[in-house]
């Protein structure tokens, strides 16, 4: 899944939380659109309305409900917005464990439940590619991940600040020198996912980017094997 010229909105999700933010995305959509409508309705009126009240001081009422509606608004916005928020951080029994570490200007991968599973991951020159390959998109090593499965992916960074970033899987965390983050994420079908990273990281910042494909368990399990 990558993003194109056409493109207006999110990428089409590939894991359940990717799903969940577009929702609440749509949700928070509606709200600020409906806010938008009344406020404009509101100015027009009054650009238009040639009745004036010139003994008015103060108005108590429409100034406490100009309070509590937005009050009331923004909880509608806070409870899905928290609730989305501990469901990101949530990683319930992984059942495997991806490391990526972020470099000047690469990815390489470690899967740290097989012995001797590391790579390097490196964008595929323009006059290189194949003629179905994705330009600025395409790696020499694909990192294989299971569909149906919860995974677990340690970011980490060798040299400067990187981010790892899949939008279709709604994850983008960083990569910190020193530091190990961790993120989760459950893909639901097969395919190709683009990423890039997101956090500037020197001269070729654009040209280090993340592919994930997604196959079968059993073909996953013969990929491992094959590479063991």
């Amino acid at each position: 899944m990558m993003a194109t010229w056409s493109n207006l909105s999110l990428q089409n999700s590939a894991s359940p939380l990717m799903e969940q933010l577009i929702f609440f995305h749509d949700h928070t959509l509606l709200i600020l659109t409906m806010i938008t409508v009344l406020v404009g309705y509101l100015m027009m009126t009054l650009f238009f309305n040639k009745f004036i009240n010139k003994y008015l001081l103060e108005g108590q009422t429409i100034e406490i409900i100009w309070t509590i509606l937005p009050a009331i608004t923004l909880i509608f916005i806070a409870l899905p917005s928290l609730r989305l928020l501990y469901l990101l951080d949530e990683i319930d029994n992984p059942s495997i464990t991806l490391k990526a570490i972020g470099h000047q200007w690469y990815w390489s991968y470690e899967y740290s439940d097989f012995i001797d599973m590391e790579f390097d991951s490196y964008m595929i020159p323009t006059n290189e590619l194949p003629n179905n390959g994705f330009r600025l998109l395409d790696v020499d090593n694909r990192t294989m991940l299971p569909m149906n499965t919860q995974v677990r992916v340690l970011v980490s960074a060798a040299d400067v600040l990187h981010s790892w970033t899949v939008p279709a899987l709604g994850v983008k965390i960083d990569a910190t020198p020193g530091r190990l983050n961790q993120t989760n994420f459950f893909i639901n079908r097969p395919g190709l996912f683009f990423g890039q990273c997101s956090e500037i990281c020197g001269a070729n910042h654009s040209f280090m980017p993340i592919v994930i494909e997604s196959i079968p368990m059993k073909q996953f399990i013969n990929w491992i094997k094959m590479n063991s």
